[in-house]
């Protein structure tokens, strides 16, 4: 039987960044070979040097870096002494790359036809007529509903998981012998995610098509990987079959990488709280905005969160789950009162809605944030000392040696060094910043924090170090908190109850292990088919999730008032929707 030929070899490649004193080795002889119709994962933490590997193939190096040794072999060529008129030729034809964040890297004053127009005209000689057929034939293979619609419409008009199904269509237009995929799922739902899994498993068998699959996953490593390169700090730590890296893993690395995913069924049951008492009542919350119109239209509404009602009890961690757009997060401002809404919170049993001024400045000690992205959520130009005590000097006019004291203390609550706070923001790594809002949102010793997908954008060894701090400071403090998220596996790691979000409204609420373990609604079902499972020999068949899950338009007439939502009990603290 004849040795298969690798579309794609890298051989010791090595990558420096800077210059002089500061030159640093990003990547150190890093060596693979991509077969065709086979798929290769690297997988390691932020930093690792997976993305700068990928550039490096394509050509894309930034001007800081540079190439001391090694060779990307493509056929019988070095793609590393190609000149860049002979690289662009085979860029986006013969090597195709599916980037991370899809809105900033489609061009926002281009329809997404006249954007895959471009890239057969660039690299085929066909007519307009011949185009316009292919890109229909692309986003149709891609799943696209509406596609004519579709081939119209502006970057910022589309779904997060349609632009990346654009992406895909736009990589995938030339039939390229090799695929490059960066993160391509990192910041879309779960299922979304596995929407775009399939669709990524379904293009390589009719293409036979040669994957690089670059994640930080162990999840999405198992679902898609037929061999693994696990990388730390720019050094191969692992290199096998999917098989020996998952179940005989020899480096201490991979093994603490696989050792802190999260997976479903393997958090032991959380404590009852349902003695402990209430410490926030949600009943009947109804969130909307109104839409702009013209003259001659019937005023409209955007019906974001219809009828909401839930409690949290005191050490209790209730999570709010549900795909982009489900009314999660306006929830968490709704709470905040950061927003209108109609309807009532309560908080230990004082009515928050219509609460100005000073009264709502007291209450709001009580209630603090942690958001899902702390390099938005500090001021680049402040210093950890008046970041994490702002809170102290705006609420209680704390003179500043007890404010350095204070945000000491703190700062070692969150296991960091009393030092740090002389420190700014992009200083830190992305966990350490976490820790620093969650060292400010505790400043003023609050009875219940709102974290909106605090752990999302985190490598998955941190997720863990900060679900943990999270927990041990839920035990120190006796907080409450309303743990908003779209990961299952982690709301099974630190939730002791789960309400679960559909088209505005709470579809399913209960105990966590029964909500998880025994979902009764449709939606819920739906959510954990698409959980990808870290575990050799468990792939999801996804193929279900290709068909849209629409949910009802949320714009309704101004005036419309939805009927009330009715629940049935299904056991022991469990409750789903009647439709």
């Amino acid at each position: 039987m004849a040795t298969p030929v690798p579309s794609l070899s890298v051989e010791r490649l090595s990558i420096d960044v800077g210059g002089g004193a500061s030159r640093r080795r990003v990547v150190d002889e890093l060596s693979f070979a991509l077969y065709p119709g086979r798929t290769l994962c690297i997988a390691g933490e932020s930093g690792s040097g997976k993305s700068l590997s990928s550039l490096a193939i394509m050509g894309l190096l930034p001007k800081a870096a540079s190439v001391p040794g090694g060779a990307i072999l493509f056929g019988n060529r070095d793609l590393l002494s190609l000149p860049d008129r002979d690289m662009q030729a085979l860029r986006g034809k013969r090597i195709g790359m599916i980037f991370q964040e899809p809105m900033t890297s489609l061009n926002p004053l281009l329809t997404v036809g006249q954007q895959l127009a471009e890239t057969l005209r660039r690299h085929e000689a066909m007519g307009r007529a011949d185009i316009r057929r292919r890109c229909r034939e692309m986003l149709e293979a891609v799943r696209m509903p509406q596609v004519d619609k579709r081939l119209t419409q502006y970057p910022h008009e589309l779904s997060g998981g349609m632009r990346q199904r654009v992406m895909i269509a736009m990589a995938m237009l030339c039939q390229p012998q090799v695929l490059i995929a960066d993160e391509p799922t990192t910041a879309l739902d779960v299922t979304i995610q596995a929407q775009i899994l399939e669709l990524m498993r379904e293009l390589q068998q009719q293409f036979k098509t040669s994957l690089l699959l670059i994640t930080h996953d162990m999840g999405v490593v198992a679902e898609m990987a037929d061999e693994v390169v696990v990388m730390n700090q720019g050094r191969v730590e692992e290199h096998g079959s999917l098989e020996q890296v998952f179940t005989a893993a020899q480096a201490p690395y991979t093994r603490k990488l696989l050792a802190a995913v999260p997976v479903l069924g393997t958090t032991p049951p959380p404590a009852a709280l349902t003695e402990k008492p209430v410490v926030l009542a949600v009943q009947d919350l109804n969130v909307r905005f109104a839409l702009r119109h013209g003259w001659f239209e019937r005023p409209r509404t955007v019906h974001a969160v219809e009828g909401l009602s839930f409690e949290l009890r005191k050490g209790e961690t209730l999570g709010l789950v549900g795909e982009s757009g489900c009314g999660k997060s306006t929830t968490g401002k709704a709470v905040m009162n950061m927003l209108a809404y109609q309807g009532s919170i309560k908080l230990l049993g004082q009515e928050l809605n219509g609460l100005t001024g000073d009264a709502l400045q007291r209450v709001r000690r009580d209630v603090q944030m942690v958001f899902q992205d702390p390099y938005a959520a500090l001021n680049p130009r402040k210093t950890v000392f008046d970041l994490v005590g702002e809170p102290l000097l705006i609420h209680d006019r704390t003179p500043e040696p007890e404010r350095r004291a204070r945000v000491a203390e703190l700062l070692q609550q969150v296991d960091l060094p009393a030092a740090s706070m002389e420190r700014y923001p992009h200083q830190f790594s992305g966990g350490q910043r976490q820790r620093i809002c969650i060292a400010r949102a505790l400043a003023l010793n609050p009875k219940v924090i709102i974290a909106d997908e605090s752990v999302s954008a985190l490598d998955v060894s941190v997720q863990a170090q900060v679900l943990e701090l999270l927990e041990r400071l839920r035990a120190e403090h006796g907080l409450s908190y309303l743990f908003i998220s779209h990961d299952m596996a982690v709301v099974e790691r630190i939730c002791h109850r789960v309400a679960v979000m559909y088209a505005g409204r709470i579809v399913e609420i209960g105990a966590r292990d029964q909500v998880l373990h025994n979902p009764q609604h449709a939606y819920t079902q739906r959510l954990l088919a698409a959980v990808p499972v870290p575990q050799v020999g468990r792939r999801r068949d996804f193929k279900s999730l290709l068909k849209e899950f629409v949910p009802p338009n949320p714009i309704k007439d101004a005036g419309f008032t939805a009927p009330p939502q009715r629940f049935s009990p299904v056991g022991a603290d469990h409750w789903v929707a009647m439709e």
